[in-house]
């Protein structure tokens, strides 16, 4: 009781403060970003566009989950809906292709791992705003190691299906022309992705107006795709 009148101007103030901090924003925005490119069918045109590049190669479906990982993530900044996405995407083409059940579920795994890791990374931005750091130093490190991660995914993908060459069969070749087809679906994701990483990298704008104008680009983007109806909207906002 001796120390209520402190702790009541503490709730006076502490909280609201806390809750309205204008750099927290910035987390909800990169998650409305992937709510709206998974529910307008983005996520799944970038795991058929890296399929169609790759997927004729042994163990290529599996790179190609690792590069759609590494797209989305640069969307959503989450592992969690990255691993959810492409479980959901990937998994019934892994299995229709027979990929070993262990390696197509470690691969969907270790691939969700890269959404907290390439920016915008939404666990970088906690960290930035619990340890008073620069966002956009945060996310200019970790970009180099989710590079690497992806390529040496990749390598080990390969030397997988090397040893044990049922673990990954390759499909039949896609046409050049779907190919493209295919990659056409996706630029204007990774446009985006790119607009907001390299604005806040060239310091145009900061990380919460990257994730504001993000938002509202994915957004735009899946109306003009035709595929975000407003019940798919209404779930991104829930998100």
């Amino acid at each position: 009781l001796a120390n209520l009148p402190t702790f009541l101007n503490y709730m006076k103030s502490t909280p609201f403060f806390l809750f309205s901090n204008y750099t927290l924003s910035v987390i909800p925005l990169f998650i409305l970003m992937g709510a709206f490119a998974e529910r307008s069918g983005l996520a799944t045109d970038l795991f058929r566009a890296a399929s169609a590049w790759v997927g004729h190669w042994r163990g290529g479906l599996a790179m190609a989950v690792i590069a759609a990982c590494t797209g989305f993530g640069a969307i959503c900044g989450s592992s969690v809906a990255t691993t959810a996405t492409f479980g959901r995407t990937a998994l019934p083409e892994l299995r229709r292709y027979r990929y070993g059940e262990g390696f197509r579920t470690g691969v969907i795994a270790v691939g969700g791992t890269l959404g907290i890791l390439v920016p915008p990374s939404i666990i970088l931005v906690v960290y930035a705003i619990s340890t008073e750091q620069n966002i956009a130093k945060l996310f200019q490190a970790a970009l180099v190691p989710a590079l690497f991660a992806t390529l040496f995914y990749c390598i080990v993908i390969a030397i997988v299906v090397r040893r044990d060459p049922n673990a990954g069969p390759a499909h039949a070749p896609v046409p050049k022309e779907e190919r493209w087809r295919a990659l056409l679906l996706v630029w204007p994701a990774l446009a985006v992705a790119i607009v907001v990483i390299g604005g806040i990298y060239g310091g145009i704008f900061t990380p919460t107006e990257g994730a504001s104008v993000g938002a509202v680009s994915m957004f735009a983007i899946g109306l003009l795709r035709r595929s975000l109806p407003w019940r798919e909207i209404r779930t991104s906002l829930l998100q």
